[in-house]
């Protein structure tokens, strides 16, 4: 057992196991599979405790030539290092709530074997990518962390809205991760080798290429963490089952971008213009899915524009060299955001609406959902004392001190976070019921993982320190100035959201009168989302239409008509001679042997 637990290939293994039982054991063993799948993340966060808590703490890898080419070796393998081991703990027991959840929350929907099968394959897939031991391996753990993430967005696939929702999120990724390729093509081409060993004390060998692939690196990022502007497919994920969200869209997939970038820390850094490309493309995020959030109605769109922003705090600390303050907010990040998409899942369950205007006074039908909610709200909101408050106080410390401007873009960030936490709980647990329906609490399956998840949100921020030293650098204390500053800003922003909807869903209203245009912006999230369907997507539509019709339809499929027109007129004429006519056939191979033979006398 030891061994095995030692051995970081078994967390991708076993996961990966439980998908291909649940995939052919199909209807008749899911009752009973979905509890098994429940191992694999399990056996995943136990592989990652192990190696942190392992006396040693020394980096354990291994890997296997794939392809071999003259001189050149193409190697998979993996490689476990501390900061692969916290996320394979945040990976494992994040996946494993979100499986138990699933169980009271799914019911017995159809493709329900699927469903469990896919979170299976989509956990040994993440796995894979944490401990790749170079680019070639993430990067194929990166491509099929997207198809599972596609498969289980578009789970309901005969909902015309979540089939669009998958196949948005799998293209605008795909964007992004031509970057990583591109990357790839570079780092081979002046190092000849892809393994994290090989590259990462490369600088020199890169040379003027290493901007270069540091800003790839940064694109593949962004795509992964729906940044700026690739943020787009983020809020259509919410189609997907709701316990999707909390594992794909909130705590693992959405986090491999900061990852990414915190595993090539040593070449980032050495690139001015990468980081200050991710500090300012993390801070407009931030910004931007913080006034978006504002005024969402369907509340898990709430939470995935508060996602985006927050993984932007984490591009932003990147960007000002605060690497492991960007690791530590991942960490706490995970825990509160999938307890609230948890969270939202028994509300939807229990009311059938995702409205927040219909919904309200469910604090009293739903008193564990509504006490774990107020942590994870009050985690996100950066609140005393709650772990979201030790590691986004870190992050907004070093931007205030390196960057001011991006900093009070930040800060102004914190206070719209604690408006729209306030508004969003409020709305949903204050005043009386608006939905119509008699809310219950969900079954144990569904409140166990809440309970579970609560208490990292409320703790995690203690761990700062010991994260900070598992990754080798230096400890940090809060600062005592950006904290008071901190505190007051979400004390404003909170009593803010209190004023204006104490009394229920008018609060809309009234910041629509007051606020004016700046409302619909944030409905329409700035219109991006519009602007790049109608002037990027419908050209680019357009113009494939147009060259099929111009150039597939006329030339590609005439050439190849005309081809096959040839070959059956050829055929047609060459079959009159096959008519039994022995001397017939004798004179033609007559013939043919002097053409032959007088082809040969002039070649010699």
């Amino acid at each position: 057992m030891n061994e095995l637990l030692s051995a970081p290939w078994s967390a991708v293994a076993v996961p990966l196991c439980g998908a291909l039982l649940l995939a052919v054991g199909g209807p008749r063993f899911v009752r009973a599979g979905r509890w098994v799948a429940v191992l694999g993340p399990l056996w995943v966060a136990l592989v990652g405790a192990a190696h942190l808590t392992a006396a040693s703490g020394e980096s354990v890898a291994g890997s296997v030539a794939w392809l071999r080419a003259g001189g050149a070796v193409l190697t998979v393998g993996y490689s476990l290092d501390a900061l692969a081991a916290i996320m394979l703990v945040v990976v494992g027991a994040v996946a494993a709530m979100v499986m138990v959840f699933s169980v009271g929350y799914m019911g017995e929907v159809s493709g329900l074997a699927r469903y469990f099968a896919v979170l299976s394959a989509f956990t040994a897939a993440m796995s894979g990518l944490v401990i790749a031991d170079g680019l070639l391996t993430l990067f194929v753990a990166w491509e099929l962390v997207g198809v599972c993430s596609y498969l289980l967005i578009g789970f309901w696939f005969t909902k015309p809205a979540a089939a669009d929702a998958a196949m948005k999120a799998f293209l605008v990724t795909r964007l992004g991760d031509v970057g990583i390729l591109v990357a790839m093509g570079l780092v081979w081409w002046r190092v000849g080798d892809l393994r994290y060993s090989a590259v990462l004390g490369a600088a020199d060998t890169l040379g003027p290429a290493l901007g270069a692939v540091c800003i790839a690196l940064l694109v593949g990022a962004a795509g992964k963490s729906a940044q700026f502007p690739l943020h787009i497919w983020l809020p259509d994920a919410m189609e997907g089952p709701t316990p999707v969200s909390a594992l794909i869209h909130a705590a693992t997939m959405v986090a491999a971008g900061v990852f990414l970038l915190a595993r090539f820390w040593p070449l980032f850094e050495s690139s001015p213009a990468a980081m200050t490309g991710a500090l300012w493309v993390g801070v407009l995020t931030a910004t931007g899915a913080a006034i978006a959030a504002v005024s969402q109605r369907d509340i898990k769109k709430v939470l995935a524009y508060s996602t985006i922003s927050q993984l932007g705090y984490m591009f932003a600390a990147l960007g000002v060299g605060a690497w492991v303050a960007a690791v530590f907010h991942l960490v706490t990040h995970a825990a509160f955001k999938a307890l609230l998409f948890l969270g939202s899942g028994s509300i939807i369950h229990a009311t059938g609406t995702q409205d927040l205007h219909g919904m309200g006074g469910l604090r009293r039908a739903m008193p564990a959902t509504a006490a774990t909610w107020v942590v994870g709200a009050a985690a996100l909101a950066g609140v005393p004392g709650l772990s979201g408050f030790f590691s986004k106080d870190e992050i907004l410390h070093e931007v205030l001190l390196h960057a001011p401007l991006a900093g009070a873009m930040l800060t102004a960030a914190a206070f719209l976070t604690a408006f729209y936490v306030s508004r969003m709980t409020l709305l949903a647990f204050a005043g009386e019921p608006r939905s119509g329906v008699r809310a219950h609490e969900g079954p144990p399956s569904m409140t166990i993982p809440l309970v579970f998840l609560a208490i990292p949100s409320l703790l995690a921020g203690v761990s700062g320190h010991w994260i900070a030293l598992q990754l080798g650098e230096k400890a940090k204390g809060v600062d005592p100035g950006t904290a008071v500053l901190s505190t007051l800003v979400v004390a404003a922003g909170a009593v803010a959201g209190w004023v204006v909807y104490r009394r229920g869903p008018a609060g809309d209203a009234t910041l629509r009168g007051v606020t004016k245009g700046l409302w619909g912006a944030s409905e329409s999230a700035f219109g991006f989302d519009r602007a790049i369907r109608e002037r990027v997507a419908r050209p680019v539509a357009a113009f494939a239409s147009w060259l099929y019709e111009r150039v597939d339809r006329r030339v590609v499929d005439r050439a190849v008509e005309a081809v096959a027109r040839g070959a059956r007129s050829a055929g047609a004429a060459l079959s009159d001679i096959a008519n039994g006519d022995l001397q017939g056939y004798a004179a033609l191979m007559g013939a043919g042997l002097v053409l032959l033979l007088a082809l040969a006398l002039r070649a010699g």
